[in-house]
C-alpha cells in the first residue's frame, strides 16, 4: 500500500493548516482503518477494546492534525498514535488482557495453572507461540500475562509489521540498542520454544480435513456440504457490517447469498493465530480478485466461529496480492 504523506506547502508541512472537516479526515484515514484495528487488537487482545481504542486514536489524530508536520507518512503517524493509545490503555488496567480467541476468566486462569504445573514456560515470549492450537494456547496465556506492554508493542511492530528497530525506537522513545536487545531476547526465546517442541504445531488430520472440506464447499458452491461442516451453535460475524448470524442453517443461507460463493478460490492463511482463507472471487475477465478474508475457529463438532472480513486492505497487511497468481494457486 502506498503511504500517503500529507502536504501543506513545499516541504509537506501542515502545521499551520486548519483542522480538516470530519469528511476530509475520514477520507484521509479510511485506507488505514482495517490495519490499525488489527494492530490495536494484537496489542490489546480484544476486538471490542481494539475498536474503542481505534476510535480514540482517530479522535486524537483529528485533534492533533494541525500540528502534524508531514515529516512522516500519515500511516506512520497514525501507528504512532495508536500504539501509544493502546499502551496507555494497557497500563491503566489492573490486569493484562488475554489474547484474542482464547478462553477468559476462570477457564483462562485454570489453563494457566495447568500449563505452569505441567512445566510450561513462565516467561516465554508470545512470538514463539502465536498461531498455535490447544497446548500452545495455554502457553500463550502464560506468556501474555508476563509480557510488559512495551515489549509486546516492540514485537508486534517488528515481527508483524516489519518495522525497523530505528523506527520502533523513535515511535516508543527508546534507544535503538534497547529495541535490538529486546528483539534479540524474544527471538532467542522463540528458538528455545521451537527446540523444546513448543513451537507452532501443524493442524491434526481431522482439522486439516475439515478446513479442506470447508474450502471445497465454498469454491464449489455446495450448501449441503457446508451445513454439515458447521457446529450447531456456530456464529458468523461481519465486523464491518456489524452483523451477526447464529446457527448452521442461517449461516449457510447467508454464505450462499455471497457473490463469491461457488465463484472463488480459497487460499489457506493464518489470521491472528486462527486458520482461515483469503477468498478470491472470479471476475468477468477470468481473473480471481481479492474479495474477503475468512477467519475460522474450529472444534470437534465443526466450524464454531466464522469471521468474514470484507475490507480488501487486509490483503496488503497480510502480504497477499489483490489479484491471485493462478499458477501459484494450484
Amino acid at each position: 500500500m502506498a503511504e500517503v504523506v500529507a502536504s501543506g506547502g513545499p516541504a509537506g508541512r501542515v502545521g499551520e493548516q486548519e483542522r480538516p472537516s470530519e469528511a476530509e479526515f475520514a477520507a484521509l484515514t479510511s485506507p488505514y482503518r482495517a490495519e490499525l484495528l488489527a494492530h490495536c487488537q494484537r496489542l490489546l487482545g480484544s476486538r471490542h477494546d481494539a475498536e474503542d481504542q481505534l476510535q480514540e486514536t482517530l479522535l486524537r489524530a483529528w485533534r492533533a492534525y494541525p500540528s502534524f508536520e508531514g515529516r512522516s507518512s500519515v500511516r506512520t503517524w497514525l501507528y504512532r498514535i495508536a500504539t501509544n493509545v493502546c499502551l496507555t490503555a494497557i497500563e491503566r488496567r489492573a490486569r493484562i488482557p488475554l489474547p484474542t480467541g482464547l478462553p477468559e476468566s476462570d477457564a483462562a486462569e485454570q489453563a494457566v495453572q495447568e500449563w505452569s504445573a505441567a512445566g510450561g514456560p513462565s516467561d516465554a515470549d508470545p512470538a514463539a507461540i502465536l498461531g498455535t492450537r490447544e497446548d500452545s494456547k495455554r502457553a500463550l496465556l502464560v506468556a501474555w500475562r508476563h509480557l510488559a506492554p512495551r515489549q509486546r508493542a516492540v514485537l508486534v511492530l517488528a515481527d508483524v509489521l516489519g518495522w525497523q528497530a530505528v523506527e520502533i525506537a523513535d515511535l516508543l522513545g527508546m534507544s535503538a540498542s534497547a529495541v535490538y536487545s529486546m528483539l534479540r531476547r524474544a527471538r532467542e526465546q522463540l528458538a528455545d520454544a521451537r527446540a523444546d517442541g513448543r513451537g507452532e504445531p501443524q493442524p491434526d488430520s481431522a482439522e486439516r480435513k475439515l478446513l479442506e472440506q470447508y474450502a471445497h464447499a465454498i469454491e464449489a458452491g455446495d450448501v449441503s456440504v457446508l451445513v454439515t461442516l458447521l457446529a450447531d451453535d456456530a456464529v458468523c460475524e461481519r465486523p464491518l457490517a456489524t452483523s451477526r448470524v447464529v446457527g448452521r442453517d442461517e449461516i449457510a443461507r447467508f454464505v450462499a447469498q455471497c457473490p463469491a460463493f461457488g465463484r472463488c478460490k480459497m487460499v489457506p492463511i493464518t489470521v491472528d493465530g486462527r486458520p482461515g482463507f483469503a477468498v478470491y472471487q472470479l471476475d468477468e475477465d477470468g481473473s480471481h480478485r481479492a474479495a474477503n478474508i475468512d477467519a475460522l475457529t474450529v472444534s470437534p463438532s465443526g466450524v464454531r466461529h466464522l469471521e468474514v472480513m470484507e475490507d480488501r486492505t487486509m490483503f496488503a497487511s497480510l502480504g497477499l496480492p489483490l489479484v491471485l497468481d493462478e499458477a501459484g494457486a494450484e
